[in-house]
């Protein structure tokens, strides 16, 4: 079955703090965006990536390619608005019917075993997303003030979210809501069940300079 991995970054990096957008910023010597794009080409070197960015970052990433002689193949396409509209346009490129990802452009640290595991669950489910159980304590506010949640019943959700394309399409077809969190949600509202996958806990997500330092951390101790 072909497979599409698109990967949205559209973050302009206020919660890190930096000059320039997180995705951009360097982790282990080049930016972090190269990570992930190179981890979904360690899976399959021959599935199309598309990469979603907002329209004025398209010429710093032209230009850190170029510098940094980044060779991983991949569609540049330009964000909307917000996630839904970027993934929406990612997936206009999409021109099959098996099977398409959607990642976090700044989850650097994705490895082969978890692609494999979600794609493989959404070819036999339809709709596959990695989860992790929540180590914290968790509580729910309430207008009386707050009350403990059993977080045995929780998971944080990661990607890549994965998605036989046909059902994402329809799903799309969905007019725009701002609860809209990620593309499991907008599935979710055509009454499909999302399949559950084993997530990573060392798939984070980059968004603040203690995340950047973790990733450099695993980073090292890998290589």
């Amino acid at each position: 079955m072909k497979r599409t991995t698109i990967i949205v970054a559209g973050g302009s990096g206020k919660r890190m703090g930096a000059a320039i957008p997180k995705q951009f910023l360097l982790l282990h010597g080049e930016p972090l965006l190269f990570h992930t794009l190179r981890a979904f080409h360690a899976f399959d070197a021959a599935m199309p990536l598309v990469l979603v960015l907002p329209a004025d970052h398209h010429t710093t990433w032209e230009d850190l390619c170029a510098e940094h002689e980044f060779d991983v193949p991949h569609t540049l396409v330009a964000g909307g608005a917000e996630r839904f509209h970027s993934t929406l346009e990612g997936l206009r490129t999409v021109d099959h019917d098996g099977l398409v990802a959607v990642h976090d452009g700044v989850r650097p640290l994705v490895n082969t075993a978890l692609i494999a595991r979600c794609f493989a669950a959404a070819e036999a489910h339809g709709a596959a997303i990695p989860v992790v159980p929540i180590a914290s304590s968790v509580r729910e506010l309430t207008e009386e003030g707050s009350q403990a949640i059993d977080r045995s019943r929780l998971r944080a959700v990661q990607t890549p979210q994965c998605f036989r394309v046909p059902l994402l399409r329809r799903a799309f077809e969905l007019p725009y809501d701002p609860a809209f969190t990620d593309e499991a949600t907008l599935v979710e509202r055509l009454g499909v069940d999302v399949h559950l996958v084993e997530g990573e806990d060392h798939n984070i997500k980059v968004t603040t300079p203690f995340d950047l330092q973790v990733a450099e951390l695993v980073l090292g101790a890998a290589g």
